[in-house]
């Protein structure tokens, strides 16, 4: 028996553990890919408050796991297959047995689309990103390509203006959806109903193959594509109805992170932020990990960890 297992080892479930295992909760988090997150495959991290210098997000998470792990959680990785978490005791099982918490902390990050563009998984983290915010800054006075599809997207390329000299934006569609009217964006140039065919490099990104609406091809020649096509959603498929999802997978959280289940907390990209960033899901992580505390020690209110 546990007091609080996280599922999820990313940045929002380590800094979970942080603070549960802090606090003096006995603490698991388990996660069946603690590599291929969001973070784990980010080639560099500039801008994570604190980290000075540049690091990989693979190096930012091996440091907060082992601050967790130093304050006494444990780290398993394996697989989930079913959960139990509506009643007072939450029943997590998966492919090495059962384990039971108090409370549950789902931090799950997001799924990636189910198809990538080939290229894709070789380049991601050398040359391709799915963040503006994170990534922009290393692509000043260079080229890039925005893949994407909505407003989103529309809002990351407005961010790389400040620094890339060039941005090739590629919209499969017609429109971006949720867009009514496109606005001018200093050095960009869109081009719709223009799908990538490959994205092309060997040890980094060194163009895109695209097709146009009337099937002829080119290359156009980038050092950078950031993608942000629809299909990534929240991973909160194995909640199975028992924790209340919006139309989009989201997980329905209050303030304090906490679900409308006692005892179920979400942190991450399982709630729908208005931003997708490492240090972002960390504060959400340090927040449901307090409101658990909360939760398991019966308190009227959160108690913050400032020894």
């Amino acid at each position: 028996m546990y007091d609080v297992i996280i599922i999820g080892g990313g940045p929002a479930g380590a800094s979970a553990a942080i603070y549960t295992a802090r606090g003096n909760l006995k603490t698991l988090v388990i996660d069946k890919a603690p590599n291929t997150g969001a973070l784990a495959l980010t080639h560099k991290i500039a801008n994570y408050p604190g980290a000075e210098g540049e690091m990989t997000g693979k190096q930012l998470l091996d440091i907060m796991r082992r601050q967790a792990e130093s304050f006494g959680a444990t780290f398993l990785q394996t697989t989930i297959t079913a959960v139990d978490v509506e009643d007072e005791v939450k029943s997590i099982f998966t492919a090495d047995g059962t384990f039971e918490a108090k409370a549950v902390i789902v931090a799950t990050g997001s799924k990636g689309r189910n198809r990538m563009l080939p290229g894709e998984e070789r380049l991601l983290g050398r040359g391709i990103s799915t963040c503006a915010t994170c990534d922009g800054a290393f692509y000043q006075g260079k080229t890039v390509a925005v893949i994407g599809d909505s407003e989103e997207a529309l809002e990351e390329a407005h961010a790389l203006t400040k620094f890339a000299d060039k941005i090739v934006f590629l919209v499969p569609r017609s429109e971006l959806q949720g867009v009514d009217e496109v606005p001018e964006l200093p050095n960009t140039e869109f081009l719709f109903r223009t799908r990538p065919v490959e994205i092309v490099g060997e040890q980094s990104v060194e163009g895109v193959q695209i097709r146009h609406a009337d099937g002829r091809e080119e290359l156009v020649t980038v050092d950078g594509v950031f993608i942000f096509l629809s299909g990534s959603k929240p991973g909160t498929d194995f909640l199975e109805d028992q924790v209340p999802l919006d139309n989009e997978g989201f997980m329905i959280l209050d303030e304090c992170m906490q679900s409308a289940v006692p005892g179920v907390f979400g942190a991450g990209e399982v709630r729908k932020t208005p931003v997708k960033q490492a240090v972002v899901a960390a504060a959400d992580g340090a927040i449901a990990a307090m409101a658990a505390d909360r939760y398991i020690n019966k308190r009227s209110k959160i108690v913050p960890q400032y020894k």
